[in-house]
C-alpha cells in the first residue's frame, strides 16, 4: 500500500462491526480499489477505519489496490486511474469482481465506508 491513510486504525473495533466484517470476509472474489490522498482530511478520517475493517475481514493485500491522488495547479485531482475511473472526489472506493464495478463509495455517506460497502455487497445477493 502506498497511502499512509490506508494504514489500519489500531483502535477500530471489529466487534462493533461484526456484520460488516463478515460480509467483507465472505466477498472473497472482489478487489478493492481505493483512491485517496494523505493530505485529504476526509481520507484521513475514513480510510484508516476502512483499512482496519479489511484487515479484520482477512482480505489479502493483493486484493486491495490504493492509488495516491494529488491536485494539479488548477485544483483537479490527478493520479493513477483517476481519469479511467472518473474519480472526482476522494476518498473513492471501487469494488470490482472480474473487472466489473459492483460498488462505489465516494467521499462521504451517512455511514462509515466499510459499512456502506458491506451493505451494498449484501444488497447484490
Amino acid at each position: 500500500m502506498r497511502l499512509e491513510t490506508m494504514s489500519p486504525n489500531p483502535v477500530w473495533s471489529a466487534d462493533a462491526y461484526g456484520e460488516t466484517v463478515e460480509t467483507l470476509r465472505a466477498a472473497d472474489d472482489v478487489t478493492y480499489k481505493v483512491w485517496g490522498g494523505d493530505w485529504c482530511k476526509d481520507c484521513r478520517a475514513q480510510l484508516p477505519d476502512f483499512a482496519a475493517a479489511l484487515r479484520a475481514a482477512d482480505v489479502p493485500d493483493e486484493r486491495i489496490e490504493d492509488f495516491p491522488v494529488e491536485k494539479d495547479e488548477d485544483g483537479n485531482k490527478v493520479g493513477p486511474g483517476v481519469e479511467e475511473y472518473g474519480v472526482e472526489y476522494i476518498p473513492t472506493i471501487v469494488v470490482e469482481r472480474g473487472g466489473e464495478e459492483l460498488v462505489r463509495f465516494v467521499e462521504s455517506e451517512d455511514v462509515p465506508a466499510a459499512v456502506y460497502v458491506a451493505d451494498a455487497l449484501r444488497a447484490l445477493d
